[in-house]
């Protein structure tokens, strides 16, 4: 059986996924428990990139990345599970009853509340939730699929 830890640093979110910046929207992950449950933490910044473009003069966080915010923190988890040595591919299956509840701004700190629905093989669904100051901003049903690269 896997050994969990009850948090995740930067850099071991580097050893188990296989996104970097500006693509890598976790910043620490937090509270897992295996792979049923934990928090994923992402503090958004004016300089992320996709504020140069989305929206000029008012910046909202796209959706989508909340979405894959999401994805990234069970992913990982998910990972440790699998006791992988190196990073895996990850693809989205589905994504169901997405909700966007309020923007999402640079100064924001979201916390991506992650909770196993079902898992078969190395398939996992989840329903997560983004919440800022407690407040869900965005919620959604996931489900993916690691391989080997």
């Amino acid at each position: 059986m896997t050994e969990f830890p009850s948090s995740l640093s930067p850099q071991q979110i580097l050893e188990y996924l296989p996104h970097r910046y500006p693509f890598l929207l976790v910043d620490r992950i937090e509270q897992i428990r295996g792979d049923e449950f934990c928090v994923g933490i992402k503090n958004v910044t004016f300089n992320e990139p996709c504020f140069q473009g989305h929206f000029p003069g008012r910046p909202v966080m796209p959706g989508v990345l909340l979405l894959e915010g999401m994805a990234q923190t069970a992913g990982a988890i998910c990972a440790v599970a699998l006791g992988q040595d190196r990073p895996r591919l990850v693809y989205f299956l589905t994504i169901d009853k997405a909700k966007f509840r309020q923007p999402v701004v640079p100064g924001d700190r979201v916390e991506f509340h992650m909770t196993k629905l079902s898992q078969r093989r190395t398939m996992w669904w989840y329903r997560g939730e983004a919440k800022v100051d407690g407040k869900i901003v965005c919620e959604a049903e996931l489900g993916a699929m690691m391989t080997d690269r």
